[in-house]
């Protein structure tokens, strides 16, 4: 039995059909929809590899059924920079290395803007760190990705303060 669910992924509309219910989000974006930036990790919702951004909140996609989102909006990684320009948050990761190997980076990038869209950020790294801790670094790069988190967060903020000006 075919579910037809339609989603609205990095701004495009996209309708998928679904031949079985159990699909996650994560293995639809990965192995229908070619948007591999998004990783798998544990598959058990415990390292948040798989974290994106739906209806602008975050999620562990591998938890999320994909048919349970019918209507959603979804950001991965791929969907944060326009054009050339980077997001600010995967400028900071970048100025304060915010990552080693790079597989757990989409996760806590997507991580770190839901954090900042929801408020939760502010600019104590013990908050930061508290606040991303569902997202695991197996490299140990959590300082550069605290002074990451915090530097786009006053960015985003500042720039938010300008356009209001």
């Amino acid at each position: 039995m075919n579910h037809s669910i339609s989603l609205t992924i990095n701004g495009a509309r996209r309708k998928v059909e679904l031949d079985d219910p159990r699909v996650t989000l994560l293995d639809l974006l990965r192995e229908r929809l070619d948007l591999t930036g998004t990783k798998k990790g544990c598959d058990r919702g415990q390292c948040g590899a798989c974290t994106i951004l739906v209806d602008g909140r975050r999620i562990n996609s591998c938890l999320a059924l994909a048919v349970s989102f019918d209507g959603a909006e979804i950001t991965t990684i791929e969907g944060l920079a326009r054009g050339d320009e980077l997001h600010p948050v995967q400028a900071a990761f970048i100025a304060h290395d915010g990552f080693q190997c790079g597989y757990c980076t989409p996760g806590q990038i997507m991580s770190a803007v839901g954090l900042i869209a929801e408020g939760q950020a502010g600019d104590d790294p013990e908050r930061v760190r508290e606040a991303m801790s569902g997202n695991i670094c197996r490299c140990g790069a959590y300082k550069g990705i605290t002074e990451a988190v915090i530097e786009a967060q006053a960015h985003m903020t500042g720039a938010k303060r300008g356009e209001a000006a």
